[in-house]
């Protein structure tokens, strides 16, 4: 299929979840609350784990539901939650209250990251999927950038009294949503979902309807050989003991690939993104952390932005192994430079965004691998198991770096921590380089067969 207004109308409607997640981490890092509530330093650590574990909680619930109930219904549901919680928690009368609504919050949007990757998937051209799956995971920069800004007009003093002006900030991402969710009425449901549940009526119509929207702005259709026509059987709900053999019998090689690209990507990002104002503040002295996270999180931006379409043309494997690979030894050289006490503030930024200009696209390919690899049935499922895994693995990073920071009086620690990130992304470009699987321009059927095939031509 042609690339026409339908589709961006998809990365408009779906892709606004990375955004509203940037912005969040953000406006809850700024800790504008936590004056007002009287909260310690690891009180406010703790609410953006409650936070994380919304997100977990709502991306294993929601990724199951999305499988048996369809995409569409849950990329509503999911957004309806996170304005709710997201919204109240502006209203907190007590620290209890935003604790609960934090929680919310992070349940909606980590339905989000189940649903919305799995019907991006199932809606976008094989051509294209590559980049903009990937470049829609890095928009969550955007958002963070979006939410840092936010930050200094939201929480000045001179513009808002204390307590209104974080108040207003939780209201961001709302309006934001309010707006779009308008918009995703209009993106259909999977066709390929309609088909495995036994709504064949359905399925047809919605092809008929999304093929007359496309020749409509201008595409002109390709047929398809009927080689390529399957069978398939109505298949409601996967029980969990078949989920698990397809993992671990049938695509064992894939789980590790996947299971190894989460973990090594939350495990780095995690490890610094939640330490940098510390290692700016301890070992160069900077007062206004804030201003050098622009610069950060531009150029985590904009490594998706211009690498996504290589991911469709050099190839999977390829480019994860070369962005996993070069991030980690930009990090490996800055870690060495850090060390010989040769860096300044301004420096150590700029290796952060080399770095992560690479790391940025390997991340967001990692979401991306993992939704096409699986077999349709069980794909939001598998997704959400390993963004929970991954981000387990991840939250252990801020606590262990943050130890190695220490005082800043012995780069030591730190300079083995940078060694050790390093190490462990370069050996997750090495495994998706000799496990992955070469997706690139391939229908996902042709990836990885549905399990409710029960003959093709």
């Amino acid at each position: 299929m042609p690339w026409t207004r339908f589709h961006w109308s998809i990365i408009i409607g779906l892709g606004v979840s990375w955004v509203l997640d940037g912005l969040e981490i953000q406006i809850v890092a700024a800790n504008g609350f936590a004056s007002e509530f009287h909260m310690s330093s690891g009180q406010v650590g703790a609410l953006g784990t409650t936070y994380l574990i919304g997100q977990v909680v709502g991306a294993l619930v929601f990724g199951r539901l999305s499988d048996k109930l369809g995409r569409k219904k849950l990329f509503i549901l999911t957004l309806v939650i996170y304005l709710i919680g997201s919204g109240v928690a502006g209203l907190s009368p007590a620290m209890w209250f935003l604790f609960v609504f934090r929680f919310v919050a992070g349940l909606g949007i980590g339905g989000e990251y189940a649903a919305i990757n799995s019907a991006i998937d199932e809606l976008i051209p094989s051509k294209y999927r590559g980049r903009v799956d990937i470049a829609i995971n890095g928009t969550y920069w955007g958002g963070a950038a979006i939410g840092a800004a936010a930050n200094l007009f939201f929480l000045n003093d001179d513009y808002f009294a204390t307590n209104v002006g974080w108040r207003l900030a939780f209201f961001i991402g709302p309006v934001i949503g309010i707006a779009i969710i308008f918009l995703r009425k209009n993106i259909p449901e999977s066709p390929r979902w309609f088909m495995t549940h036994g709504y064949e009526k359905q399925a047809e119509d919605t092809v008929d309807e999304i093929e007359r929207r496309v020749q409509s702005e201008g595409g002109v259709l390709e047929p398809v050989d009927d080689s390529q026509a399957m069978e398939v059987k109505r298949t409601d709900s996967i029980p969990f003991s078949q989920i698990w053999h397809v993992l671990w019998h049938v695509y064992p090689k894939r789980t590790v690939t996947g299971l190894t690209m989460m973990i090594t990507q939350s495990f780095l990002y995690n490890a610094i993104f939640f330490t940098y104002a510390l290692v700016l503040t301890n070992f160069y002295h900077v007062g206004l952390t804030g201003l050098y996270f622009f610069p950060f999180a531009i150029g985590n931006l904009i490594g998706p932005l211009v690498l996504g379409p290589l991911f469709d043309s050099i190839g999977r494997r390829k480019m994860i192994f070369a962005t996993y690979v070069i991030s980690g030894i930009v990090l490996a050289v800055s870690a060495g430079l850090f060390s010989a006490g040769v860096l300044n503030a301004v420096t150590q930024t700029i290796f952060w965004c080399v770095a992560f200009f690479f790391a940025s696209a390997g991340a967001s390919s990692a979401y991306l691998t993992v939704s096409e690899i699986f077999p349709l049935e069980i794909r939001s499922q598998v997704i959400s198991y390993f963004f929970a895994i991954g981000q387990i693995f991840g939250s252990v990073a801020p606590l262990i770096y943050g130890i190695l920071v220490g005082d800043g009086t012995d780069r030591g620690p730190l300079t083995i921590g940078y060694f050790l990130g390093a190490g462990i992304m370069i050996a997750g470009g090495i495994v998706a380089a000799i496990l992955g699987v070469d997706a690139e321009r391939k229908s996902l059927e042709s990836i990885t067969q549905p399990l409710s095939v029960v003959g093709k031509n």
